[in-house]
């Protein structure tokens, strides 16, 4: 099994939806190739020769290779935001959907790494057009954490004097354990999406509001 496919976020089929096997096959090699060389240092034929195909077969199945990352880019916000709006609408108070939101995007970035990596930091390689509607998915994933802190403020739960900063500080804690993640480390993805969750319940504060009450 490919790194792609083993950090793809412990899904039972990673990639599943793209069809047929050899563009699957073309975007695994593509994922593995920009995270290990970056996008402008890699190939069509590197990507055609990792998967095993020639590079006139690529070309069938994507015309360009800023094809193939934006198709990357788009499949890896959309399982990002998918993940927190599962968070989001989950029942309880705003202190635990906002720890569930945070362990699950975490544990998401951590296991699904090299993915992340390719997904997170190679926007500015997209097209005018492609950057474009990844940065409209990446104001979704925003709106989903910033609408449960704003939930917290409201129902006395939080304390965040700025809530829009408070919500890129949140995002960029999470996101950038894609960047040092180690699968040989001491933490398992479940223990670092544990920790960061508790790590940002102290940020917001959470939990100080019942005490300043009680004084």
């Amino acid at each position: 099994m490919s790194t792609a496919e083993e950090t793809a976020g412990a899904e039972a089929q990673p990639w599943g939806e793209v069809t047929p096997d050899a563009a699957r096959r073309l975007l695994l090699a593509a994922v593995e190739a920009f995270a290990e060389r970056g996008y402008h240092a890699t190939t069509t034929r590197d990507i055609a020769g990792r998967a095993g195909m020639s590079p006139a077969a690529l070309y069938i199945h994507y015309k360009t290779k800023e094809e193939l990352l934006h198709r990357i880019s788009r499949i890896g916000h959309e399982k990002a935001l998918d993940i927190l709006r599962t968070a989001a609408r989950t029942e309880g108070s705003a202190t635990r959907r906002l720890a569930e939101a945070v362990s699950s995007f975490v544990r998401w970035h951590a296991g699904g790494r090299t993915t992340a990596r390719v997904v997170q930091y190679e926007l500015d390689s997209l097209g005018p057009d492609a950057r474009a509607e990844i940065i409209a998915l990446r104001r979704l994933v925003d709106a989903e954490v910033r609408g449960i802190i704003e939930e917290g403020v409201r129902s006395g739960e939080f304390d965040v004097p700025d809530v829009r900063g408070t919500t890129l500080a949140v995002l960029s804690l999470c996101i950038d354990v894609a960047r040092w993640f180690n699968v040989n480390g001491s933490r398992t993805p479940e223990e670092v999406g544990a920790l960061y969750a508790d790590l940002v319940l102290r940020m917001v504060g959470a939990g100080r509001t019942d005490t300043a009450r009680a004084q």
